[in-house]
């Protein structure tokens, strides 16, 4: 029974995920693909990460990568910073035109975290933040796996 609810509750945080998306992307010059969209995401999750980084998570070749870093840098949805440890390396930073986007993206978050609120006692709220704590770490452990070829 859990199987079901739990593939449910991902299947439409998925479907609004993408619907955003869809919705955010344009066909103007300029505008993002959805593939763009899609690294963009993948960029933010992995928390500033290298051109390296982002090309192994994704098992591309760093020209690649290089080349949709690129495109992503001239649109203006994110910077080359040096890293700090190897000057030739850069980690790639999200913009300001991003977070604005993303805000976009999210906008369904807050009235479904309204409604849980409105619905549940905050012993049941409590249990759930436990609950997505711990999926949020199995997930952790699932990532790491698929990214290292496992």
């Amino acid at each position: 029974m859990i199987e079901k609810s739990a593939k449910e509750v991902f299947d439409k945080v998925k479907l609004q995920f993408f619907r955003k998306v869809f919705d955010l992307v344009g066909e103007n010059d300029g505008s993002l693909s959805a593939q763009e969209a899609f690294s963009l995401e993948i960029i933010h999750l992995l928390h500033e990460p290298t051109i390296s980084q982002f090309a192994d998570f994704l098992k591309i070749s760093q020209s690649n990568a290089t080349y949709k870093i690129n495109a992503l840098t001239r649109k203006g949805y994110i910077v080359r910073q040096n890293s700090e440890k190897d000057r030739r390396e850069y980690h790639l930073i999200l913009s300001e035109k991003f977070y604005h986007y993303v805000s976009q993206l999210t906008s369904y978050e807050r009235p479904l975290m309204q409604r849980l609120y409105e619905q549940f006692s905050e012993e049941e709220l409590a249990t759930l933040d436990r609950m997505f704590q711990v999926i949020s770490e199995e997930l952790m452990e699932e990532s790491k796996e698929s990214s290292s070829g496992e």
